[in-house]
């Protein structure tokens, strides 16, 4: 008997864990052969079905998320044509809330396992007990009979999912240390998991030195809310601070306001880009967070990250929603200004999604919350919120990834923020300022959006400061990108008679002392010339308090950009003054 799982992921460097957890424990079974097929959404259906096909299974099992849930509804109704004596069984948070609705309306589906599904699995490919006897199902029998709940299972029981990393090249490595959430976010399907487990800590860090020994590039750990038992994140932490190969990442999800000052010592002696933090803030509304459900020392959040990027070693990724209750456009620009004056090196716009099975559903009525009827299920207008407003802020998050998240225009993006009262006025006036010009409604080539950028620059600043812009956009755009060409928006040459003396000297220098550029040994001055980017500039561009009005240096200044040595968080090359 062949039995295939079947995952569609939305990215290629994604994968599946809970298929490879499934098929992990369920080990070698007589006469069972299970294999696992992975897709993506940007896959064409005919190509999915062909290759399904082909595999021939007498069993198939997918994973269902919001993401794919679209997708596996379209294969459902083809998969019967082709193979139609296989056996499809369900699986994922989008069908384990409401398995009855999805096994009638889908009636080639024979099953849907419910919740947590290793065991239920084994059981099930094993096919040595009756289905009414398997706990954590729902399936079609003279009816549609749902059996009893599956308990929880100990998490040190679940075998290594990463001994063959063939599988994973070029994608992200995902680990789990622990499930469940302490928490009860109400717009978060964690809420209903009220045990939280931890995987026995010797297992945990054999299976991280053996990342480590590999020198994967990143692992990301899925546990909800890593740091929610002391001991169990300050032992990792240490383990990996005493283990680190420089090479590999490790990405937590963390609530900041409870790290302890144990805890943030011991971050901030890892080595700069070694540890990742998402963090959650999703509004600074203190009615919306009680409304939600959310217990947030908001004080000691802000110290919190604060703390963190003093150390210039830990990058931080902090997080918000659009659409919650009680919040409306005014408080959530209140709350986009607060989170973005702790300046993380990414801020995610998000909006709020109506999860099956969460409490959020169960209140959208009463929120007068209108959502897509589709996933993601996102939310469209709220009692608080109109339509109109989520458009706008829809916007906001497009000019906010782009200018913001990206990472390029680090340099510009402060300087216009002095123009503008607050954060958000500005991206909200750069949304506003796209729309206008055509931006929005086209894809935008890296070097087109610089030359965007300075047609919003000069929209809002003074006529006389066009240099100052031009310069500031080409620091941010050499501080990130080596080309040969000249960009259009950088400012004229200067006279090169005088700077290329100057440099021919500094290149020479540095071809027999080795003082400034000490990552190039082994290359000639000529070489060196090439490998790197020489660049004169009338402003300090480069100063943190740079302003509008902040006036030219006395004399021009000529700087290099070093390639082979990249700020390990912002990736910007290092510079030099010559």
């Amino acid at each position: 008997m062949k039995i295939l799982l079947a995952a569609i992921n939305t990215k290629y460097i994604h994968s599946n864990p809970a298929l490879y957890s499934l098929k992990t424990y369920a080990g070698q079974i007589k006469d069972r052969q299970i294999d696992i097929a992975e897709y993506t959404i940007n896959h064409c259906r005919e190509d999915i079905l062909a290759d399904l096909y082909r595999q021939a299974p007498d069993m198939l099992a997918i994973s269902c998320y919001i993401w794919n849930w679209e997708m596996v509804s379209m294969l459902l109704g083809e998969i019967p044509k082709i193979l139609p004596q296989t056996e499809i069984w369900l699986g994922g948070p989008e069908v384990s809330y409401s398995p009855e609705q999805i096994l009638e309306q889908f009636p080639m589906v024979k099953g849907i396992m419910v919740g947590e599904g290793e065991e239920t699995f084994r059981e099930l490919v094993e096919g040595t007990r009756s289905l009414s006897a398997i706990q954590g199902i729902v399936f079609r029998q003279e009816g549609i009979v749902r059996t009893g709940e599956r308990e929880p299972l100990e998490l040190s029981r679940l075998p290594f999912l990463y001994s063959n990393l063939s599988d994973f090249t070029n994608r992200i490595i995902y680990y789990e240390s622990s499930r469940g959430c302490p928490y009860r976010c109400s717009y978060c399907l964690s809420s209903i998991d009220k045990t939280v487990r931890f995987r026995d800590m010797d297992v945990v860090k054999k299976e991280l030195q053996f990342f480590l020994d590999q020198r994967v590039a990143q692992v990301k750990f899925v546990d909800r809310t890593f740091n929610c038992n002391h001991e169990h994140a300050v032992e990792i932490w240490q383990y990996l601070l005493e283990n680190d190969n420089n090479v590999t990442n490790f990405h937590f999800e963390i609530e900041a306001d409870i790290l302890t000052q144990e805890e943030l010592a011991l971050l901030s002696r890892m080595r700069a880009g070694y540890i990742q933090m998402e963090i959650g803030v999703q509004t600074t509304n203190p009615e919306t967070l009680r409304e939600i459900c959310r217990h947030t020392d908001l004080e000691r959040l802000r110290e919190v990250v604060t703390r963190l990027g003093q150390g210039h070693n830990i990058h931080i990724h902090l997080d918000l929603i659009a659409g919650l209750p009680y919040e409306d456009y005014e408080s959530f620009a209140r709350s986009f200004n607060e989170v973005y004056q702790m300046r993380p090196h990414q801020l995610q716009l998000g909006f709020l999604k109506i999860l099956k099975g969460s409490p959020m559903h169960d209140m959208a009525d009463a929120y007068g919350m209108q959502y897509l009827s589709v996933p993601p299920y996102e939310v469209l207008s709220t009692r608080w919120l109109p339509y109109e407003k989520v458009l706008c802020l829809k916007e906001v998050e497009e000019m906010v990834e782009v200018y913001y998240n990206s990472g390029q225009f680090n340099h510009s993006m402060r300087l216009l923020e002095r123009v503008f009262p607050d954060a958000f006025s500005m991206y909200q006036a750069l949304a506003k300022f796209s729309r206008k010009e055509g931006y929005l409604a086209q894809a935008q080539a890296r070097t087109a959006r610089y030359q965007a950028l300075l047609a919003f620059m000069m929209s809002v600043m003074p006529k006389d400061r066009e240099r100052l812009c031009r310069e500031t956009l080409t620091y941010d755009f050499y501080l990130r990108e080596h080309v040969k060409s000249r960009p259009d928006f950088a400012p004229a040459e200067e006279a090169r008679t005088v700077y290329k003396e100057k440099l021919r000297d500094f290149y020479r220098k540095e071809e027999m002392e080795r003082q400034c550029l000490s990552a190039y040994a082994g290359y000639d001055s000529r070489q060196m010339s090439k490998m790197t980017h020489a660049e004169v500039f009338r402003y300090p561009v480069w100063r943190e308090d740079l302003t509008p009005d902040t006036e030219p240096c006395e004399e021009p200044v000529l700087l290099v950009f070093d390639y082979r040595i990249r700020d390990a968080l912002t990736h910007e090359a290092r510079t030099v003054f010559v």
